[in-house]
């Protein structure tokens, strides 16, 4: 009798065969190439199951080791969603998006044979922006989508808020062609159309009226109050802003100056049964190029015309007009939806503004990729959201970490129970929040990163695969994810430009079909942080070989002291943990030093008397003298400056420094 050896002696075996098999297959490559023959490698090793470029094998290396011979990047594009692709956690049992489906393939300058295989994902991850852009003549504009998505889900859930509890696909595309129609006398010589509303079904509709429109909305940024709203309707040339009495009174703002408000509650009460029966007709039936005609007086709206103008919240400094075209938004859900892996069931808390880029970008998110959208005008009512994530059993949470801290006091486990991702941006989520939420709620927030100017985001964590015998790396803590697909990024010098080896910090540079096509009235401003396609966002940042990225600080976050380049970041991690705080209780600017040129200053929220543990702490912790700060210069505040996007107000941080410590700039 043949005893068969236990189950964990069996893994060895089959390990040893499969390395006998990679070792011939490494040798058979090896001398084709001796023979002058073409061979075709993917070194990925394995077919994605994140919607992520995997990291490269190092057969590569060894196949090419000591030959002369040339390694050839080659990129393929629309590949994801096919029936040979994974998309949907399937393969081959399921039905292309469009037949014939096209699939692009990008080839780039050929590689010296002694370059190494992060170097050839590198060159295979640069080509993905050349190929997204060979995408645009097969995309449509967004309202294209939305419109087919209502006719294929027309009863599915659409849009949601506390006044209007919920509205269908068909529904909400109806209501966007009746405000369409209302307000083409109003907006007719207009190509740019003011918005000013919170979070809403209101205000979804009004953005999806002006896409249909052929117009640019203009979300306006209410939380600059009147002079920085009036500045930006000045800067696009706004003659008309469709608003909200009850708004406007219950947040206290004025409107700003040289608009006149077009009141959503009587264009609403306004529209008749007659436009609502040809509304719903046209919804019904009507081609979208129709649709599109027939709302925007005869406009063709082609993919690289703009479909909004985001203001910068001015964190650092004056406001500016980002201008977004429909391909950028269009990549940027696609990429994004790509890696996320966007389900039947999948619902989205929408409390970010649609003046801010995360916000905007999310409806269409939701809209073109079939996901509900519940609403909330606001983010910080923790009651509020927990009720509204329980009541829709909404399932995608995206906010921001100063809003989850919010989150974790007042919402409960139970009310949490639906999500199955959170994804967190606009400034670093730290350890403690992520490990905090993760405790509370069962579900680890995972980190994105992005900017206005980018539509807005460019890498995110995204969920691990597991399976037996794989396992493929989604997200790694402490890193925003790997870029989405379709974005290049590159690690440069600051001065030089030149690229950065693996893990040196360096400038971060974006090149994609979600890069800006610029400022508004700006040329000169764009010329100098868009230079060769490449973006250059002003961060600090480092990636790993396998594509992981990692944001050190922004650059505008540094204080020069002595010299030496001091990360505010970097200090505000050490006081957190010094001070055990699993919300955001420093803030760290800088002052004028008239010996150093700068000097430190903290912007503090616990009590006074922590103060002096907490900067034993931080000298115990072995940081250089520069970073810690003097004891006379902690500013106790009774909250932490933020802008309505959930950002650190930096200009107030500083503001607000200068006049505690009575310096004068």
């Amino acid at each position: 009798m043949i005893r068969r050896p236990p189950r964990s002696t069996l893994f060895p075996y089959t390990t040893l065969f499969r390395s006998r098999e990679l070792l011939r297959a490494i040798r058979k490559a090896g001398e084709y190439l001796d023979d002058g023959e073409l061979v075709c490698i993917f070194p990925e090793g394995e077919i994605t199951r994140t919607g992520t470029l995997l990291p490269f094998r190092r057969g590569v290396e060894r196949i090419v080791k000591g030959r002369d011979t040339s390694i050839v990047p080659v990129y393929l594009d629309r590949v994801w969603g096919s029936i040979f692709s994974r998309a949907g956690g399937r393969f081959f049992t399921k039905i292309p998006k469009q037949i014939p489906y096209p699939v692009t393939v990008s080839f780039g300058m050929p590689l010296p044979s002694d370059a190494s295989a992060a170097e050839v994902r590198t060159a295979v991850q640069e080509l993905s922006s050349a190929g997204w852009e060979l995408r645009k003549p097969d995309r449509r504009p967004l309202h294209h989508s939305f419109v087919r998505m209502a006719r294929r889900c027309p009863f599915a859930m659409a849009f949601a808020d506390p006044v209007k509890r919920r509205m269908s696909r068909l529904q909400a595309l109806v209501g966007a062609i009746a405000l369409a129609l209302k307000l083409r006398s109003q907006w007719a010589t207009q190509t740019r159309v003011g918005i000013l509303l919170p979070p809403s079904v209101g205000a979804a509709l009004v953005n999806l009226a002006a896409s249909l429109s052929a117009r640019a909305s203009v979300n306006l940024n209410y939380t600059m109050g009147r002079a920085g709203m009036t500045s930006a309707a000045g800067q696009a040339n706004l003659k008309t802003i469709v608003t909200s009495r009850e708004f406007l009174a219950r947040a206290k703002l004025e409107l700003p100056e040289g608009v006149e408000p077009l009141w959503i509650e009587d264009l609403v009460a306004g529209i008749g049964w007659m436009r609502k029966f040809l509304a719903m007709a046209i919804a019904l039936f009507a081609p979208s190029r129709w649709i599109e005609y027939v709302c925007s007086q005869g406009r063709r709206v082609a993919m690289d015309d703009i479909v909004t103008i985001i203001f910068s919240s001015g964190s650092t400094g004056d406001p500016k007009g980002v201008l977004l075209s429909h391909f950028n938004i269009d990549s940027n859900v696609e990429g994004l939806a790509q890696v996320l892996g966007v389900r039947k069931d999948d619902r989205v808390l929408g409390i970010l503004p649609l003046f801010h880029s995360f916000g905007y970008m999310s409806l269409w998110f939701a809209g073109n990729q079939g996901a509900g959208m519940a609403f909330l005008p606001n983010p910080l009512d923790a009651v509020a959201v927990g009720e509204c994530v329980q009541r829709y059993r909404l399932t995608i949470l995206i906010a921001t970490p100063t809003f989850l801290q919010f989150y974790l006091r007042r919402c409960t486990p139970g009310q949490f129970g639906s999500l199955r991702l959170v994804l967190a941006g606009a400034e670093k989520l730290s350890e403690r929040i992520a490990n905090a939420f993760e405790n509370r709620f069962g579900v680890r927030p995972l980190e994105g990163y992005g900017s206005t100017e980018c539509s807005p985001v460019i890498s995110a964590g995204v969920p691990d695969f597991r399976a037996a015998g794989f396992y493929q790396p989604g997200n790694r803590r402490g890193t925003v994810g790997q870029p989405l697909p379709g974005i290049s990024v590159r690690i440069v010098d600051r001065e030089t430009q030149e690229p950065l080896p693996r893990g040196t910090p360096g400038l971060l540079l974006v090149r994609g079909p979600n890069v800006m096509q610029g400022y508004l009235g700006k040329d000169e401003l764009t010329a100098q942080v868009v230079q060769d396609g490449w973006y250059h966002t002003g961060d600090i940042a480092t990636m790993d070989e396998d594509g992981f990225i990692k944001i050190v600080d922004r650059l505008s976050r540094f204080s020069k002291i002595g010299g030496e380049m001091v990360p505010h970041g970097k200090v505000e991690d050490v006081l957190q943990e010094a001070a055990g705080a699993d919300v955001q209780v420093f803030a760290v600017t800088a002052v004028p030093d008239e010996k150093k040129g700068e000097r430190l200053a903290v912007l503090y929220t616990i009590d006074k008397e922590k103060i002096p543990g907490v900067l034993d702490k931080l000298a115990a912790s072995g940081l250089p003298n520069l970073y810690i700060p003097r004891l006379d210069h902690f500013v106790q505040v009774d909250q932490l400056p933020v802008l309505g996007t959930g950002k650190l107000d930096l200009r107030t941080m500083k503001r607000v420094a200068l006049n505690a410590l009575e310096v004068t700039t």
